[in-house]
C-alpha cells in the first residue's frame, strides 16, 4: 500500500465580520454575538436590502507592506494577504525571513472576483473615457490576484492556484491543498478562501436573485439559520486562510496543532428534481474517505445560510444520510453571527471546528427563535454548548447546485 501521510492545520488567520483574529471571531460565536450591519463600504440607500457583514475596522495599511501597494489590490485579495501573514505568524513561522520547501501550494478559493476594482474602472470609463483606466487594473482584477500576490510575498518556491466553485471555493481549496500533502506532492502548503462582494453590481444581483434579507431595521437578527422566520440571508465578506503541514512535519518542529483534515467529498445535484442530492452525496464520500460511519460523527458544521429553502434541502439531506442519528447530533451554522462570506464561509467553519475541538464547545446558531416543522434538527439555540467532540462533519454548499463536505478530527484523534 502505498503511504498517505497525515494532514494537520498549524496555523489560522481569520478576517470576519464579527471580529479580526481567531479569537476575537470565537468569543463572538459563542456569544452570538452579530458581525452584521448596515452597508458602509457604498451608499446603499435606494437598495431593498441595506445591510451586509463588512469586515469592521480593516486598514489594508495595517497588515500590508507598503511596497506592495495595497490600495492598488482588490479588497479580497488585501483580506486574503492579511490572514495569510495571520496564519504564518500563527504557526510559528517568521513571514519575514520565511523559508518553505519548495514546492509549497499557495491556494485560494474565490466566488465573486474583484468585482470592486472591476466597478472602478467601468466608472473610469464612463466618466473619463477609455484611456484613463488605472494601470494596475489588468492585474488586481484577475481572479488569480490573490494566489498571486501571497505566492510572490513567499518567493520562487511557491505555486499559485485559485479554485473558483461558488460557495465551496475556499473549502475546495483547502481539499486541494491536503490532497497534495497527503500524496508527498508536498509538505507544507497555505490554502483557504477569501471574497468581498459588498459592491453595489454584485449586491443588486443577490437581492435580485432572493439571496439578500431585507430585514434592514434589525440587522443583527436578519440571518437565522433554521428559524421559521427567516426571509434569507445576508451576504458578507471575509478571509480565512491556513496552514497545512505534514503531520511529521509539524511534530518535528514542535508546532502546535488544531485539528486534522480527514476525508473529503464533493458532488453536484445530479437531479433538479432533487435538490440537495449532491450535499447526500458529498457526505457519504466524505464520509467513506475518513474511514468514518455517521456514529462517529459528534458535530455537524452546517451550512445554514437562512434561507427559505436551502435551509430545508440541508436538514433533508443530513437526516437521509444519518437516519436517527441526525436527531442525536448538535448541528449549528454560525451564519447567524458571520453572515454568508460565500468563498470564506467554509473557512470560517474549519476555524470554528478547530476552536470546538480546543475549548470542547459547540457553537451555537444565533438568532434561532421559532422552530420550523421542516426543520426539526438539534440546532444548539443562541447558547454555546459543552460537548465532547473529536470528529466533525462540515457542509458547504453553493449556487448551482454545488456542494461539498470535510470531516475534521481533533489533535489526537486515533488513525482508521
Amino acid at each position: 500500500m502505498v503511504k498517505k501521510n497525515r494532514v494537520v492545520v498549524t496555523g489560522m488567520g481569520i478576517l470576519a465580520p464579527n471580529g479580526i483574529g481567531t479569537e476575537a471571531f470565537w468569543e463572538s460565536l459563542l456569544a452570538g454575538r452579530s458581525g452584521i450591519g448596515p452597508i458602509t463600504l457604498f451608499d446603499a440607500s435606494e437598495f431593498k436590502s441595506r445591510i451586509a457583514g463588512e469586515v469592521k475596522g480593516f486598514d489594508p495599511n495595517d497588515h500590508i507592506e507598503p511596497e506592495l501597494k495595497p490600495k492598488r489590490m482588490a479588497r479580497h485579495t488585501q483580506l486574503a494577504y492579511a490572514a495569510t501573514m495571520m496564519a504564518l505568524r500563527d504557526a510559528g513561522l517568521d513571514p519575514i525571513n520565511l523559508e518553505l520547501p519548495s514546492p509549497t501550494p499557495v491556494i485560494i478559493g474565490i466566488s465573486t472576483s474583484a468585482i470592486d476594482v472591476i466597478e472602478s474602472v467601468y466608472f473610469s470609463l464612463q466618466n473619463n473615457g477609455p484611456n484613463r483606466a488605472p494601470a494596475s487594473s489588468a492585474s488586481a482584477s484577475i481572479p488569480q490576484a490573490a494566489a498571486n500576490t501571497i505566492a510572490d510575498r513567499i518567493g520562487a518556491s511557491a505555486h499559485a492556484a485559485t479554485v473558483s466553485s461558488a460557495c465551496p471555493s475556499g473549502l475546495d481549496a483547502i481539499a486541494d491543498a491536503a490532497a497534495m500533502i497527503r500524496s508527498g506532492e508536498a509538505e507544507i502548503a497555505i490554502a483557504g478562501g477569501a471574497d468581498a462582494p459588498i459592491t453595489p453590481l454584485t449586491m443588486a444581483s443577490f437581492i435580485a436573485s432572493g439571496l439578500s434579507s431585507f430585514r434592514n431595521g434589525e440587522p443583527e437578527k436578519a440571518s437565522r439559520p433554521f428559524d421559521l422566520e427567516r426571509d434569507s440571508g445576508v451576504i458578507s465578506e471575509g478571509a480565512g486562510v491556513f496552514i497545512l503541514e505534514d503531520a511529521e512535519r509539524a511534530a518535528a518542529r514542535n508546532a502546535r496543532v488544531y485539528l486534522e483534515i480527514g476525508g473529503y467529498g464533493k458532488q453536484r445535484d445530479l437531479d433538479p428534481a432533487r435538490p440537495g442530492s449532491g450535499l447526500e452525496d458529498s457526505m457519504i464520500i466524505a464520509l467513506a474517505n475518513a474511514r468514518r460511519s455517521v456514529s462517529d460523527i459528534d458535530y455537524i458544521s452546517a451550512y445554514g445560510p437562512s434561507h427559505p429553502v436551502l435551509d430545508v434541502v440541508e436538514v433533508s439531506a443530513i437526516r437521509k444520510v444519518f437516519g436517527e442519528r441526525a436527531y442525536a447530533v448538535p448541528v449549528s451554522s454560525i451564519k447567524g453571527v458571520t453572515g454568508n462570506p460565500l468563498a470564506a464561509g467554509g473557512p470560517f467553519q474549519i476555524a470554528a471546528c478547530a476552536l470546538t475541538f480546543r475549548d470542547q464547545i459547540v457553537p451555537p446558531t444565533a438568532n434561532y427563535e421559532v422552530e420550523d416543522p421542516n426543520c426539526d434538527l438539534d440546532f444548539v439555540p443562541n447558547r454555546a454548548r459543552k460537548a465532547r467532540v473529536g470528529c466533525a462533519l462540515v457542509n458547504v454548499r453553493g449556487i448551482g447546485g454545488s456542494a461539498s463536505t470535510m470531516i475534521v478530527f481533533g489533535n489526537g484523534a486515533p488513525d482508521r
